[in-house]
């Protein structure tokens, strides 16, 4: 399944961004990861969208990693009193209960980590919908 949006394509061809081949690799474990996501752009980067609202983020710049953002849209919330996903998982780096980050700085690390972002991706968009 490609569900790619050809626009985000396009913008990233313009970046000539040294880590392109990662974020390639990043952008189709998000939009397969869920029925249901889209893309787009959104400061400056590939955007997911769970029925019209904002819930990842990839962060492109500067060019030496990528980091993807989990979050519940631009607008600030009341925050939950717990995390917004259980996930044992090492990747996510917590800034709210309603927002985290992982960090990846090469494509052996996202490799290793697909299975685990796919479950992340799930309970994420699950828990904010």
């Amino acid at each position: 399944m490609n569900n790619l949006n050809g626009e985000v394509t396009k913008f990233l061809d313009e970046q000539n961004h040294p880590l392109r081949d990662e974020i390639e690799q990043l952008r189709k474990t998000i939009i397969n990861a869920k029925d249901g996501l889209t893309e787009n752009i959104k400061w400056n980067g590939p955007n997911y969208c769970f029925a019209g609202q904002d819930r990842i983020t990839m962060r492109i710049h500067p060019p030496k990693q990528i980091q993807l953002i989990f979050h519940r849209g631009a607008k600030k919330q009341e925050q939950p009193k717990e995390k917004i996903v259980q996930s044992k998982s090492k990747l996510l780096m917590w800034k709210e209960n309603d927002r985290a980050v992982i960090t990846f700085k090469n494509m052996k690390e996202i490799e290793e980590s697909e299975a685990d972002l796919t479950s992340i991706v799930c309970e994420w968009i699950l828990k904010t919908k």
